[in-house]
């Protein structure tokens, strides 16, 4: 029985320690979500107007053989913005794909068909694998939440590179907040944070980063000034319908569903299915059923008979589990060790978070945003 106090409205709860809820039990989460939704709703004109400009300022390169760059994992969102960007846009995409290693078959296979059926340039930039081994291995050691910071700054420097070679100047993210605008900041941690990765890695990894992409805030700030570079997000101007959604790929790309959100990665699915709720206590589905829910997609009640059902296939996280220790090159008892040490917060490590506000109100050991909520009418 979770010991965990539930959102009465949608299905977050306790496991994120920065949650607040009103007097009717109501999560700060869906509240935040439903105001930016019924916003969105009631500016629709205005977000598509916005949408048109964008697009005709990108469409102003005329000359250079790129005029955006789009990153592809083979998932749902990133898929959907290719097609966008190069059929119902009109775009000259350049297509960038981060290989860490742990691509599943399908997320390859869909990336493929991607890039063929919209005739499509990629660049694919595979990691050395021992390097970016010992990192993830670092951040399991480590203790810490976000494991997935390795991969995600990796892309993120991966993508400025290669948009500053390509003389690129947008960048179009496939972040789309109807998915994913309920994530609590104390389920993540800030991904283009430099110090924290080099000090992770050199109190628990081994060798050196000689070819892992690495880029801090200050080198990203520096590059988009000069060279001009912006990154959007075309899908947060749009109405999004997952299904309708997948339906469009499947016919027009031939995309295969992969199962769970950003399953496209063994790992990932392996540390969202596993690792993080058996070792933190977050269950992201919570999260994604949360988002649904506000939509009108999911019912309160199916999204709390899944959540009693298993974060994935037990098989399949069996199978997963043997295979990520294996390519981790690690025992079973290492791995057992790993997840039996407690929690530890990425602050104890260095940041470029230097501001004590910033950092007080990203930490969550610290109460100051319960005392900002309740300010706001929330207990």
């Amino acid at each position: 029985m979770s010991v965990y106090k539930v959102c009465s409205r949608c299905v977050m709860d306790t496991s994120d320690p920065q949650i607040s809820f009103n007097s009717r039990g109501e999560c700060n989460h869906c509240t935040d979500y439903l105001s930016i939704l019924n916003n969105q709703n009631n500016q629709k004109s205005s977000s598509r107007t916005e949408l048109d400009q964008l697009l005709s300022e990108i469409k102003k390169d005329s000359e250079s053989k790129y005029n955006c760059l789009i990153g592809v994992s083979g998932g749902v969102d990133s898929s959907y913005l290719a097609y966008l960007a190069k059929e119902e846009f009109g775009l000259r995409p350049l297509a960038l794909h981060l290989d860490n290693g742990w691509n599943s078959k399908l997320a390859v296979k869909n990336i493929s068909k991607i890039i063929r059926k919209l005739g499509i340039d990629l660049h694919t930039h595979v990691i050395n694998w021992n390097e970016f081994r010992e990192l993830q291995l670092a951040y399991l050691r480590a203790s810490v939440l976000d494991i997935e910071v390795p991969t995600d700054h990796a892309i993120r420097a991966a993508m400025y590179t290669t948009a500053k070679g390509n003389g690129i100047k947008y960048i179009l993210r496939g972040y789309n907040r109807h998915t994913e605008g309920i994530i609590p900041k104390a389920w993540t941690f800030y991904k283009l944070d430099l110090n924290n990765l080099l000090d992770i890695h050199s109190q628990y990894g081994k060798g050196t980063l000689e070819t892992y992409p690495m880029m801090g805030t200050r080198e990203m700030k520096r590059i988009e000034r000069d060279c001009g570079i912006k990154t959007v997000a075309p899908l947060n101007y749009m109405e999004f319908d997952e299904e309708n959604v997948k339906s469009i790929i499947t016919e027009k790309l031939g995309w295969t569903a992969y199962g769970g959100k950003h399953h496209e990665s063994v790992f990932t699915r392996f540390y969202q299915g596993y690792i993080l709720p058996k070792k933190f206590g977050v269950d992201k589905r919570r999260a994604h059923f949360s988002n649904a829910i506000c939509q009108n997609l999911m019912t309160r009640n199916e999204a709390i008979e899944k959540l009693n059902e298993p974060t994935y296939d037990l098989e399949t996280q069996k199978l997963d589990r043997e295979y990520v220790i294996k390519k981790f090159e690690i025992t079973e008892d290492e791995f057992d060790e790993i997840m039996n040490q407690p929690p530890r917060s990425h602050f104890e490590f260095k940041t470029e978070l230097k501001s004590k506000i910033r950092k007080k109100y990203l930490d969550p050991r610290n109460p100051l945003i319960r005392f900002v909520k309740r300010k706001a009418n929330f207990k």
